[in-house]
């Protein structure tokens, strides 16, 4: 039985549990009636319906209030009851805005989505009009009954209007921030990054738990995944080929975003008698911000964090990844279809991710330097294929994702309508700024702690610009991003040109994504959980991350996964404010390093022992 000393997160996981496996047994209510039993939902669905209006109506929609509040530069467009006297004229949408159009109108949930845009009534008529595939251009939502010239007018006004999620602009404004104060590592240490991650400078007797390639791969694939297949099909098909080309520019300035907190992450780790390295931004904003004099502001922000990152590893780093593999994977395995098969899903996934995590970093960094290497291996692999099928293309394609990445088309609908499509869809992507990598990177081996920083730099260069860049070049050249699919579809059908039967290797490579994902979130939820309630409670998160991976695959809590997403994008804000009042610190850290290693003092391990052997 749970007492009151049950820790809180347990009691309410068991309670889903419970609910989930057992709600549809119980009887409904009794004064339902014989006929109204049989048709009312079971305790377990009532329950979900609850618990997810509650995390919509109380939690998300203030957060997302803030989070994704839009900055708007200028054509700040009118509202749907400003309507101006006389005839109107609608404007032809540039591709961006068509796309932007396209995405919103066929993504809409319910009509309260487009309600702000084009008021309640054309909003509904939209929504019950549009097809199950969605709409394929913009002429046949103006087709629809209810939406007369001023609706149209105002989807493209909305579209070409120059203005971007504050969540993205923070964590773009901290990249250019940290690439400038910092000199440009991404430029002058990215050669040394991929010496360093060979193992070239390698201690065997420098603290720590894990090897630089391990700790990359780990914090690697926390990242590769959905974002590199789904999210880049999204941000052509919305931005065009251009995107592809703001994707790298973001990632380019985002490798600055890493080493800053990884560097951090290295200098203010701890080690606790069992030899587990603790880092991440919850222990260098407390101690970091104190040594500055501001203890209390550093505390508010490592609390924050901590508990930012508990949230969002619960659920976009576990119950969402396990929801979106189990319905992928049910696609072409029809032995996880139905409520059974999901539940079979679930269990199978929880044994595997359970029988890694339990190990702590050292068996998490051994399996997810196995998984990633050979993933983006066959993917980069397959892309290649469809490149090479498509040899007379790629000039063509390089030129449209150039071309259009500067398009004159209408300066803010579309130059910097590309421009921003492509920077939000980086950020969501490789995660820079958002702090998680710092805890991987934290149990790297090494007595430089520099040294990680510029290892972390190659996340965003292996997750965007070559894994991203992949994706928008085969999605360009085979035409599929004109194909009115998004998301996966879109990929799936891309690759499907050269590689029939290709959505089965995809499906297999969405699951070990997945999986590899969540035993890297895993390991950055137990980080912040022990941060906060001690190292001995350790296996109650553990514990707790397993019973959500099972829900996360046999039910769906919609505003619980977006609450947790929102989590994930909250970490920036902490992390990069209290990174600026430290950068002084990584900036001396890096000069005093960059000067060792242009001096000769630090050799490669090769250089070294060969020093010995002559000296011998």
């Amino acid at each position: 039985m749970l007492s009151t000393r049950t820790p809180l997160p347990f009691r309410f996981a068991a309670l889903l549990l419970a609910a989930a496996l057992f709600g549809p047994a119980l009887p409904a209510h009794a004064d339902d009636g014989a006929e109204g039993a049989e048709e009312s939902p079971g305790f377990a669905a009532r329950l979900e319906q609850g618990v997810d209006q509650f995390f919509g109506e109380w939690i998300v929609g203030p957060l997302a209030t803030v989070f994704f509040y839009d900055v708007v530069f200028w054509d700040d467009p009118p509202a749907h009851g400003d309507r101006p006297e006389g005839a109107i004229e609608v404007p032809t949408p540039t591709r961006t805005e068509a796309g932007w159009i396209l995405h919103q109108v066929n993504g809409a949930a319910d009509a309260s989505a487009l309600e702000g845009i084009v008021g309640g009534d054309a909003a509904a008529a939209i929504v019950a009009a549009r097809p199950e595939d969605g709409f394929e251009d913009f002429g046949a939502i103006r087709a629809v009954e209810g939406v007369g010239d001023w609706e149209a007018k105002l989807l493209v006004t909305h579209a070409g209007a120059m203005k971007v999620p504050f969540v993205v602009l923070w964590l773009v404004l901290g990249a250019l921030f940290f690439t400038f104060r910092y000199g440009f590592p991404n430029i002058r240490a990215l050669g040394h990054a991929v010496q360093v991650t060979r193992g070239v400078y390698d201690d065997e007797e420098s603290e720590g738990e894990v090897s630089h390639f391990q700790a990359l791969s780990s914090a690697l694939s926390a990242t590769v995944g959905l974002g590199n297949i789904a999210g880049v099909a999204v941000a052509v098909g919305m931005g065009g080929p251009g995107a592809v080309f703001w994707m790298v520019v973001a990632a380019f300035f985002g490798m600055c975003s890493k080493f800053s907190e990884c560097t951090l992450g290295q200098l203010y780790r701890q080690t606790d008698a069992k030899g587990h390295v603790s880092g991440g931004p919850m222990r260098y904003l407390a101690a970091g911000l104190e040594e500055m004099g501001m203890k209390p502001f550093g505390k508010v922000l490592s609390v924050a964090f901590a508990l930012m990152c508990i949230g969002g590893s619960l659920g976009g780093g576990n119950m969402f990844q396990a929801n979106q593999s189990g319905a992928q994977i049910s696609q072409v395995v029809p032995l996880f279809e139905g409520s059974a098969g999901r539940l079979v899903y679930g269990l199978v996934l929880a044994i595997f991710v359970g029988a890694v995590i339990i190990g702590g970093i050292k068996r998490i960094g051994k399996v997810a330097g196995l998984i990633v290497p050979v993933m983006c291996g066959v993917y980069v692999l397959a892309g290649f294929g469809v490149l090479f099928s498509n040899l007379g293309e790629i000039g063509p394609a390089f030129g449209k994702i150039f071309g259009e990445a500067f398009s004159p088309d209408a300066v803010a609908g579309g130059f910097f309508g590309v421009l921003m499509i492509g920077f939000q869809r980086a950020a969501f992507s490789n995660e820079a700024g958002v702090g998680s990598a710092s805890i991987a990177h934290s149990a790297a081996s090494t007595d430089e702690p520099v040294r990680e920083g510029i290892v972390a730099l190659l996340e965003p260069f292996i997750d965007t610009i070559i894994v991203c860049t992949m994706t928008g070049l085969v999605v360009v050249i085979t035409g599929a991003y004109q194909s009115g699919q998004e998301g996966v579809e879109m990929t799936s059908t891309a690759f499907n040109t050269v590689i029939p039967g290709f959505e089965y290797v995809l499906s297999f490579a969405v699951v070990m994504f997945a999986f590899s994902t969540m035993i890297s979130w895993s390991y950055y939820g137990e980080r912040c959980w022990t941060f906060l309630f001690g190292t001995g409670s350790s296996m109650i998160y553990k514990v707790i991350f397993l019973i959500f991976s099972v829900l996360g695959a046999i039910i769906e809590l919609g505003n619980v996964i977006t609450f947790s997403d929102l989590m994930i994008l909250g970490m920036a804000f902490p992390n990069i404010l209290g990174m600026y009042f430290l950068s002084g610190k990584v900036k001396r850290a890096f000069d005093d390093y960059w000067k060792r290693l242009k001096s000769g003092e630090m050799q490669p391990r090769t250089a070294v022992a060969k020093a010995e052997a002559a000296e011998g």
